[in-house]
């Protein structure tokens, strides 16, 4: 009779050290996918301009800096979206943001822009410009980052730098930018001066595709290599 009880108690230990293991082992391992880190981050890819704001215009071949942003958009998601990136656009076509029925269609737009921002679940903005400047000798692609932003400032950083190993005339740091795309999100973002259409030469460039696909692939990479991937 105590042989059994005894049996019977050592099987009891037995299934309770069982559970206990098996219960320890869901915990740990929910917790660690409750802890698990984002390995396919969101990026919000902004085309400058569209629609009635045509930005800046080609010297040479009267091309608008609102159709060429969507073309290096487009590519940039692209090339983030080939290596598993989630990607939103807040243009997707030559058109503004705006209501057409808005009396400040800037601001209008502006405001549709930080609202896509708002509400996509980003982990980061990336602004896509091109740049012009009375002189005509002016050229290099510019990264900008928002003040105070430090995640931005490293993000830009990492995007300059990249842009400096496909382009002799990109700038060597990325700079500060007092820009409502940036200062609209505690996000990191990054605004890209992809050139200067304002020089001829580098508007010869900015509108060919290898070189797009290029510059868009080293912005694409200074993104990569922020997130460690």
């Amino acid at each position: 009779m105590n042989f059994f009880v005894i049996k019977k108690r050592h099987l009891c230990l037995i299934l309770c050290a069982i559970l206990l293991l098996v219960g320890l082992g869901t915990y740990f391992g929910l917790t660690a996918q409750a802890y698990q880190p984002n390995l396919s981050p969101t990026v919000v890819i902004d085309a400058g301009h569209g629609g009635r704001d045509g930005g800046a215009v080609g010297r040479k071949t009267g091309v608008t800096e609102s159709q060429i942003n969507l073309q290096y958009a487009q590519t940039l998601k692209e090339i983030l979206q080939s290596f598993g990136v989630n990607v939103v656009m807040t243009r997707t076509d030559l058109n503004g943001l705006y209501s057409p029925f808005a009396a400040n269609k800037k601001k209008d737009d502006m405001q549709k822009r930080k609202q896509i921002i708002d509400e996509s679940g980003a982990d980061l903005v990336v602004s896509v410009h091109m740049n012009a400047f009375p002189r005509s000798s002016t050229r290099g692609a510019q990264a900008f980052y928002a003040m105070e932003n430090s995640s931005g400032a490293e993000l830009a950083q990492s995007v300059q730098k990249q842009l400096q190993n496909v382009s002799q005339y990109a700038h060597s740091v990325a700079k500060q930018g007092d820009y409502y795309i940036l200062n609209c999100t505690s996000l990191p973002g990054v605004l890209v001066e992809f050139g200067f259409l304002s020089n001829a030469e580098e508007e010869s460039l900015l509108i060919e595709s290898t070189y797009r696909q290029s510059m868009c692939e080293a912005v694409a990479m200074g993104i990569l290599n922020f997130y460690q991937m």
